[in-house]
């Protein structure tokens, strides 16, 4: 398959797949359902907001929809895939780092994700053809997330379903379960992409001291677990026309963990090497219920955001599949490449033949989430980067830039 539709064209259009917004805290009252003002009003009385960045000057770049667009351009960046950010109304934290709520807190939860799904909307409006929003669901009631899915697509957000997680504890069935097929079948259906982000899937792990640094080193890895799940799960077999997204996950970890699935896969399944193994008899009716291998899978129904892709990842490119990665500034973040973009491209993929550069950098994003290219070039026109600039080596990274694309001292985190 070709990385991408045609040959780039003198500058590239560049497409994050990884952003995030929200309103701010009361801005959500108006997309509430008129039933829970009230409760609304007191809880944001007394709600304090955790987040220094969500009360920090800065925090309109998460939703001045006007100042978003102009710092995004400065970036040289054109278009891009909104996540969420802020606080949701009723939630405890972003809705990201939430744990899934109880069953008494479920109604109140559900409420407010359904506003911001509702504001996000308005937010992606206020920039046609440059936004494409990451719809919220829970996964407490299927049939709820399944009409969700279809007002989302009619509202016109296309950046596709943000797949909770499910943690050990979380006291829901496991992502491989067939409990969720309602949701993997409407979303084929509608050609809705799968996203699940990074930070959603680890369990709570209390509050001594070392919880946040045991959460850092976990928390991608429990993010990766819902590729294993969905492929042995069978989710893929029954819904081929599936799309799933792992996104701000890394991407150096994704040819190892294919070798260790296949591995796994071969001896699971009896047959699948016309040998018994020791293994097999754990993977009775594997075979029937999962369809084809792990790497097969990948290659027909996954997608990385790969989120300020690092150096050490790029030479894994052809093994991850240049039609699968999608690069993100993760912008407002700290950890993300603004203002530095271009920068963050250069340290990249600097020497990187233009057509490959061109796909992972925009053309990617642009297919999987139906950004029309045509529109988006001609802003890319006056002020994407062009090619000889992204070619040219990063000799020293900005001072002050802060996105681990720029760490020296080798590679971070490829598992």
């Amino acid at each position: 398959m070709s990385a991408d539709r045609r040959e780039p064209p003198e500058r590239h259009t560049v497409v994050s797949a990884d952003c995030h917004a929200g309103a701010d805290l009361l801005d959500y009252r108006p997309y509430l359902a008129k039933g829970f003002h009230d409760e609304f009003d007191a809880w944001a009385a007394a709600y304090v907001n955790p987040y220094e960045d969500l009360t920090a000057d800065t925090a309109d770049r998460n939703w001045n929809s006007g100042l978003r667009l102009a710092e995004l351009e400065r970036d040289g960046i054109v278009a891009e895939v909104v996540f969420p950010n802020t606080v949701p109304p009723f939630f405890p934290s972003g809705s990201l780092m939430a744990p899934a709520p109880t069953a008494g807190e479920f109604e109140r939860r559900w409420a407010g994700l359904r506003a911001h799904n509702r504001w996000l909307a308005d937010f992606c409006a206020a920039a046609p053809g440059r936004r494409a929003g990451v719809f919220q669901i829970l996964l407490n009631d299927v049939g709820e997330a399944v009409r969700e899915v279809r007002w989302a697509v009619a509202a016109g957000l296309k950046g596709g379903l943000l797949l909770p997680g499910t943690p050990p504890g979380s006291g829901l069935p496991e992502l491989y379960s067939s409990a969720y097929d309602p949701i993997w079948a409407v979303c084929e259906e509608l050609g809705v992409p799968v996203n699940h982000h990074a930070g959603s899937a680890s369990p709570p792990l209390g509050e001594e001291p070392a919880a946040r640094a045991v959460f850092m080193v976990e928390t991608t890895w429990f993010s990766h677990r819902a590729l294993w799940h969905l492929i042995f799960g069978g989710a893929f077999r029954r819904h081929p026309g599936l799309r799933l997204v792992l996104t701000e996950q890394g991407s150096g970890w994704i040819p190892g963990v294919l070798d260790m699935l296949d591995y796994y896969h071969g001896r699971l399944v009896a047959g699948a090497s016309k040998a018994v193994t020791a293994e097999s008899r754990f993977g009775a009716g594997l075979a029937a219920s999962m369809g084809e291998g792990p790497s097969r899978v990948w290659r027909d129904n996954c997608f990385v955001g790969a989120s300020f892709m690092r150096p050490h990842e790029v030479p894994l490119r052809h093994r991850i599949g240049l039609d699968k990665i999608m690069w993100g500034s993760d912008y407002p973040h700290d950890e993300g490449t603004y203002p530095y973009s271009r920068e963050g491209l250069r340290a990249a993929y600097a020497g990187l033949p233009a057509a490959e550069v061109a796909a992972m950098a925009g053309g990617n994003a642009a297919r999987v989430y139906g950004f029309d290219l045509d529109l988006l070039d001609a802003v890319a026109a006056e002020v994407g980067p062009t090619v000889e600039e992204i070619a040219e080596p990063l000799e020293e990274p900005p001072a002050d830039a802060t996105s681990p694309v720029f760490a020296r001292g080798g590679a971070v985190r490829v598992w």
